[in-house]
């Protein structure tokens, strides 16, 4: 995957307007301590995935029509790691990105509480097996990245040529199998999730 683009320096202006799909998130401060309280350097920091949308453009054309952006100035979101431009205006930091980078909002400071948009999907991940087939006991470090989880929200489906909503056949609640390196992984109070597109689901599972 690319590495993030600089950030473009328009300190001299004081508002940007967004085009046609795009948004204007201001970004939130990355964190300099660790859970534990513990200071983190810079180069251990991790990039923001969080802020607040500041500005919308006027939406997308679909034919002859015009979808209004869904996402409402002020909403909390979670975007896409490498989403949209760095921009540095009016002393803070600020992305500018399609809407679809925008992976849902995100009201509190859990992300089992997300809203996922577009066709995407909350999945609360699976524990990992603590035994091999043969029972053999493993450590951290090896156990196996689980490619199955429950899902826990949906979006309201993607976006047709005339503009409407096709909504997700999966449904919160269902257990499913996903393919093992889509979506963006987070960890929230009560285990790890993952937030994927719906044709990275690739089985619904039943006992």
């Amino acid at each position: 995957m690319a590495a993030h683009e600089p950030i473009v320096q328009a300190k001299q202006y004081t508002s940007v307007k967004p085009l046609g799909d795009r948004v204007l998130v201001k970004t939130k401060t990355t964190e300099d301590k660790t859970a534990g309280g513990i200071l983190l350097p810079t180069t251990a920091q991790s990039r923001p995935q969080a802020g607040e949308v500041v500005a919308v453009g006027e939406g997308r054309s679909l034919g002859s029509n015009v979808v209004e952006i869904s996402v409402p100035v002020g909403a909390k979101v979670i975007y896409s790691k490498y989403a949209g431009t760095e921009l540095e205006f009016n002393d803070t930091t600020h992305l500018i990105m399609k809407e679809d980078d925008i992976i849902g909002i995100l009201d509190t400071d859990d992300v089992k509480d997300l809203k996922p948009l577009s066709d995407r999907i909350l999945i609360k991940v699976a524990e990992s097996e603590e035994e091999t087939a043969g029972g053999l006991l493993l450590t951290q470090a090896s156990k196996e990245k689980p490619s199955v989880g429950t899902v826990v929200a949906v979006g309201p489906g993607p976006l047709g040529d005339d503009g409407s909503r096709t909504p997700l056949s999966i449904t919160p609640g269902s257990s499913v199998l996903y393919s093992k390196y889509a979506g963006s992984e987070f960890k929230g109070s009560e285990g790890e999730y993952i937030v994927l597109r719906s044709s990275d689901v690739i089985a619904v599972l039943s006992s």
